[in-house]
């Protein structure tokens, strides 16, 4: 697996809860540079080509998470984006366009984790990062959803396809891949911590 230096990353922590982004920003910049925005618009302005790692709140006022998400994405920006809340993931995630989805709360060292995953995601080819996407929504709905829930959504159902479909055509770096994809997933199945 490629080893990557994140010495130069830059992450923007966004938060409409100050506390929550500060301590988030805390957490990181021992490792990394780190912005803060306190809201959606503010992360649209304070976003630009530099910006490594998004981690991104849904429920904010004003312009939600979800539509800051939309715009980052339209103005087609080799950023990563970590979708960080409080709010219960359910199927309609599987459209959305970020590449991870943490639920509150947080503890210091998934957070380091998961930022520190998606600068090592972002050295492999798309097809990969699309299989990345995919096993962490996977990962995400089996670990807030019921099995039957799960067996009667034609989303998910989808999504594991796509899966079977993108690691069919990534056949010759999924043994590479196996052990960054099993702690991948770690994160997003792991117990939540409580905050530190």
């Amino acid at each position: 697996m490629t080893t990557i230096s994140t010495d130069d990353a830059t992450i923007l922590v966004v938060d409409d809860e100050r506390d929550v982004a500060d301590l988030y920003a805390f957490r990181l910049e021992e490792h990394y540079t780190v912005r803060t925005a306190y809201g959606g618009q503010e992360a649209l302005d304070a976003f630009d080509s530099d910006i490594d790692v998004i981690l991104l709140d849904r429920r904010m006022p004003g312009l939600t998470g979800d539509e800051v998400l939309q715009r980052v994405r339209e103005a087609d920006a080799d950023v990563r984006v970590v979708m960080v809340t409080a709010i219960d993931p359910d199927v309609d995630i599987v459209d959305m366009d970020f590449d991870d989805y943490l639920c509150k709360p947080i503890g210091k060292e998934t957070l380091l984790e998961a930022v520190e995953h998606q600068l090592t995601a972002r050295e492999y080819g798309e097809t990969v990062q699309e299989l990345f996407r995919a096993t962490s929504k996977v990962g995400v709905l089996e670990a807030e959803k019921s099995a039957e829930e799960l067996e009667e959504s034609a989303e998910y159902q989808e999504l594991t396809q796509r899966i079977e479909e993108l690691r069919a055509e990534q056949s010759e770096l999924i043994e590479e891949l196996d052990d960054f994809e099993a702690a991948f997933n770690a994160i997003d199945r792991a117990p939540k911590e409580p905050m530190q």
